[in-house]
């Protein structure tokens, strides 16, 4: 599974993660981009009165990789 992970500044200048589980797969630097810029003008992530999305830092993908080691059983 992926999961986009953007990064942005916070008001106090600390580092903010927001990620998504469910973001589409192989979107472009100019999407991302926009889509990051678009949350930092919709001034929405405020905790405590500090603002959570100030400045897009940066966004990757990471992918997870499940290794069972007992399955399941089947109902």
């Amino acid at each position: 599974m992926k999961i986009l992970d953007m990064s942005f500044k916070t008001s106090t200048n600390k580092i903010h993660h927001l990620k998504l589980h469910y973001a589409s797969d192989g979107l472009t630097k100019e999407v991302v981009t926009k889509a990051m810029a678009d949350l930092v003008a919709a001034n929405l992530f405020n905790k405590d009165g500090e603002n959570l999305i100030v400045e897009p830092v940066a966004a990757k993908y990471v992918e997870t990789l499940e290794t069972p080691i007992i399955d399941a059983p089947t109902a």
